[in-house]
């Protein structure tokens, strides 16, 4: 587990572009069951996660269509709350960073670490905008 104080400005970077920051299983599955569409990133303290799947995350959030909610869970720190949300992303595999798109509680589009690593933001950030256009 990471301390806390490392990662604090990490979990910044998405609180302070409008996502919840969620730490148990309950409110994972509560956010994830809802009507609508939710965003969800898994963050990390890797540098793909700072150079490409933040950033990205926030400029996805420039479009017309947007999810109706954002959540974040951090890896490495909020143990049930990431277990919980990659049980929902089944079948992908366990990756951090991660990003995926639920609408009315269904997994329809996910980013995976190696659709993240070495991807610049902006083509994060257009492949999600894709997403919200098709989904949102």
């Amino acid at each position: 587990m990471y301390p806390e104080e490392l990662v604090k400005p990490m979990r910044a970077e998405l609180s302070e572009a409008g996502f919840e920051e969620l730490y148990t299983a309950d409110a994972v599955k509560e956010a994830l069951g809802k009507k609508g569409t939710t965003l969800v990133v898994v963050n990390s303290v890797c540098g793909c996660a700072a150079r490409n799947a933040r950033p990205g995350a926030k400029m996805s959030l420039e479009n017309a269509k947007k999810p109706d909610s954002l959540i974040t869970v951090f890896a490495g720190v909020d143990k049930e709350a990431v277990d919980t949300a990659r049980e929902l992303m089944f079948p992908f595999p366990p990756s951090s960073p991660s990003m995926a798109l639920f609408k009315d509680g269904e997994l329809v589009h996910m980013l995976e670490r190696h659709h993240i690593e070495g991807r610049p933001a902006e083509m994060i950030s257009e492949n999600l905008k894709g997403a919200y256009d098709e989904f949102c």
